[in-house]
C-alpha cells in the first residue's frame, strides 16, 4: 500500500510541476511578446492545452507501465494493451469524461481516481490563469 501511495504521489507531483512550469513560463513570456494582445491570449490557450496533453501522456505512460507490471492491476474492456489505448483512457479520466469502455482493476483504480481529481484542479487552474491574462490584455487593442 505504501508503494502504491508513493508511486501515485510521484506521478501527481510530476504533473503538477509540469503544469506550474508551463504557466509560469508563459506568464514571463507574454509581456515580452511583440504581438497583438489578443494573440497573447490565443498563445496562452495553446500553451495550456499543450500542458494538459503532456500531463495526460504522463498518466498514460504510468497506466501503461502499471498495466504491464505484476501486482498493479490491469485495464479491461475495450482495451488491447497499447500505449494509445492508455492515452485514450487517460484523456477520458483526466477530463472526467469517463466513457466507461475501459475499466481499471486493482491498484490502478487509485491512480485513476487521483487523475480525475488532478485533472479537475489543473483544468480549473488553467481557466483561472487564462481569465487573469484576458483581464490583463483584453481591452488594450
Amino acid at each position: 500500500m505504501i508503494t502504491v501511495f508513493a508511486v501515485n504521489l510521484f506521478v501527481i507531483g510530476i504533473v503538477v510541476i509540469i503544469h506550474y512550469e508551463f504557466l509560469y513560463r508563459i506568464t514571463l513570456l507574454m509581456p515580452a511578446l511583440k504581438i497583438r494582445h489578443r494573440f497573447r491570449i490565443v498563445l496562452g490557450v495553446f500553451v495550456a492545452l499543450t500542458a494538459h496533453a503532456a500531463e495526460v501522456w504522463i498518466f498514460a505512460i504510468s497506466f501503461y507501465l502499471m498495466h504491464r507490471a505484476d501486482g498493479w492491476g490491469h485495464l479491461q474492456g475495450n482495451f488491447n494493451g497499447s500505449l494509445l489505448d492508455c492515452v485514450y483512457f487517460s484523456f477520458s479520466t483526466y477530463t472526467t469524461l469517463g466513457t466507461g469502455d475501459i475499466e481499471p482493476l486493482g491498484d490502478l483504480r487509485f491512480l485513476t481516481g487521483l487523475e480525475s481529481l488532478t485533472g479537475l484542479v489543473l483544468i480549473t487552474w488553467s481557466a483561472s490563469f487564462l481569465y487573469l491574462e484576458m483581464t490583463r490584455y483584453w481591452d488594450r487593442d
